[in-house]
C-alpha cells in the first residue's frame, strides 16, 4: 500500500518517532527528536543499550534546549520490541551498525511492523537506501537521512531511494529544522551523499599522511583545527565515530572505487585488530579515561 507522507507539524508533534539502534548516533538522533516536546521510542535488542540511550537523552536534553534557545522537553523511552517502538510512529530512523546485511534484515522487520503511513529513513553513512529496500513493499516511503554528529554537527543528507515520494522528501525538508536538524537534498544517488563524499577524501588523505610516517595524528589534527578553525580534527572525529565504523565505510567505498589507495585502510585495520576502536573502547588514535 502507498501511504500519504505529507504531514502538518501539529500532526507530527502528536505522534512519536521511533529510532532503531541505540549506539553513538542512534541516541543522538533520539535526542534531537525529543527536543520538540514529543515522544521518541528507542529500540535496541539489549535492555542495557536502551537504558543507556534513554539516560543520555534525558541528561543532555536540558542543555541542548538551553544552548539553542528553542524547543521544549520531550520524552525518550526504551521499547522492548519493534512493534512497541513503531506503534503510531510518523517516522522511523534506522541506525543499526553500518553493515548492509544488518540493515537489510532490519528493514525487513520494520516493514512488517510499521503503520502504513510511517516514513522510513535510514541513517546509513555510506549505503544508498535502495540497496536495503528489497523487502520494503512500498519503496516510495524509504529514503536516506544521514545525520552527522548532532547536537554539535546538525547538517543532514537527504536522498531518495530512486522511488521516494516527493511529498515525503518535501515534508522532511520542511519539518526537520523544527527539531534543530538541517537537511540538504542530494539531487541524484551518490555513494557518500554530499558532505561525506568530500569528507572521505580528507579522512583518507589524513590516514595516508600518518601511514606514510609524514606526521602523527595529533599533528594533522592540530594543523587542521588551527588552519580551518574547526573544533576537532580528522583523527579525533574518527575516534568519536568509531574506527571500526570508519573501516567499514572505507571498505564500502572500495567496492565502488577499487583504485583507492590501500595504506589508509591498513592503518585503520591495525587499530581495529588491536581492539582500539576510539572513544567507546577508551583508546584509538588517542586515549580516553572514561570510555
Amino acid at each position: 500500500m502507498t501511504g500519504s507522507y505529507t504531514y502538518a507539524l501539529e500532526d507530527i508533534r502528536n505522534r512519536p518517532v521511533a529510532v532503531i539502534g541505540a549506539g553513538t548516533l542512534g541516541r543522538r538522533i533520539a535526542l534531537m527528536f525529543a527536543s520538540r516536546g514529543g515522544t521518541v521510542r528507542i529500540y535496541a535488542p539489549r535492555a542495557q543499550q536502551r537504558g543507556s540511550a534513554v539516560q543520555y537523552v534525558t541528561e543532555m536534553l536540558p542543555k541542548l534546549l538551553a544552548d539553542r534557545g528553542f524547543g521544549e522537553v520531550g520524552v525518550a523511552m526504551g521499547a522492548a520490541s519493534l512493534e512497541e517502538a513503531l506503534d503510531d510512529a510518523w517516522l522511523v530512523v534506522e541506525s543499526v551498525p553500518e553493515k548492509l546485511e544488518l540493515k537489510i534484515a532490519a528493514w525487513d522487520q520494520i516493514d512488517q511492523a510499521a503503520p502504513p503511513d510511517t516514513i522510513f529513513a535510514t541513517n546509513s553513512s555510506s549505503y544508498p537506501s535502495r540497496l536495503m529496500a528489497g523487502a520494503v513493499r512500498d519503496k516510495t516511503r524509504l529514503c536516506n537521512t544521514h545525520f552527522y554528529m548532532p547536537p554539535e554537527v546538525n547538517a543532514l543528507d537527504l536522498m531518495s531511494d530512486g522511488e521516494t515520494d516527493r511529498g515525503l522528501l518535501d515534508t522532511l525538508l520542511t519539518v526537520l529544522p523544527e527539531f534543530g536538524v538541517y537537511p540538504f537534498e542530494a539531487r541524484r544517488e551518490c555513494t557518500g551523499f554530499i558532505f561525506n563524499r568530500i569528507w572521505a577524501a580528507i579522512k583518507r588523505e589524513s590516514l595516508a599522511v600518518v601511514a606514510e610516517g609524514v606526521a602523527r595524528p595529533e599533528d594533522v589534527d592540530g594543523m587542521y583545527k588551527l588552519n580551518l578553525g574547526a573544533p576537532a580534527g580528522p583523527f579525533q572525529i574518527m575516534d568519536l565515530v568509531g574506527l571500526d565504523v570508519a573501516l567499514d565505510i572505507e571498505n564500502h567505498y572500495l567496492e565502488e572505487f577499487p583504485q583507492l589507495p590501500k595504506n589508509a585502510r591498513d592503518l585503520l585495520q591495525s587499530y581495529v585488530d588491536a581492539g582500539k576502536l576510539g572513544v567507546k573502547t577508551g583508546e584509538g588514535f588517542y586515549t580516553y579515561p572514561n570510555p
